[in-house]
């Protein structure tokens, strides 16, 4: 069953965070599907944050394919190991990135990104998806969004 996600949206970054992790955890609990699951959590960030762009690219053969998402049309897929996603993926941690014009590699999907954080997801030690967030503000992500997010994502 659906619910509305409630927040005050005057609080903190951190505060933010700590009001809608429950709220995400009570959304996915029981629910199977990840799928329904993935598009959930990017509705909730989306609102929670008026985040550009929040989405997740899962892991294929060939690459990163894009998954459930909130924000302008995006890359459909991504080869493995490159851009900011390929970059996290590799490393296996979340990657901040204060200025994607400055990254090498970086994959314009959207004119308007300005930084951009990379989480990577792991079942079981298998990486499977990538929990992607995009910013039209230039530095917009710091080790708070990094924390948050990944403990987000391990919820999935």
């Amino acid at each position: 069953m659906a619910e509305e996600i409630k927040l005050d949206l005057s609080g903190s970054k951190e505060v933010r965070y700590e009001m809608i992790y429950p709220q995400i955890k009570a959304l996915v609990d029981g629910e199977i599907d990840l799928v329904a699951n993935l598009a959930n959590v990017c509705a909730a960030l989306k609102g929670a944050f008026g985040f550009f762009w929040v989405g997740f690219y899962l892991v294929r053969e060939d690459g990163y394919v894009l998954g459930p998402f909130q924000g302008p049309v995006a890359c459909t897929r991504i080869p493995l190991g490159k851009g900011v996603s390929g970059a996290a993926c590799e490393s296996g941690r979340p990657l901040i990135v204060p200025n994607v014009d400055e990254f090498p590699g970086h994959i314009a999907c959207s004119a308007h990104t300005r930084s951009e954080i990379v989480v990577p997801m792991f079942k079981d030690g298998k990486l499977f998806a990538a929990l992607d967030v995009d910013s039209d503000k230039l530095d917009d992500f710091d080790e708070v969004d990094a924390k948050w997010l990944e403990k987000i994502a391990g919820l999935l």
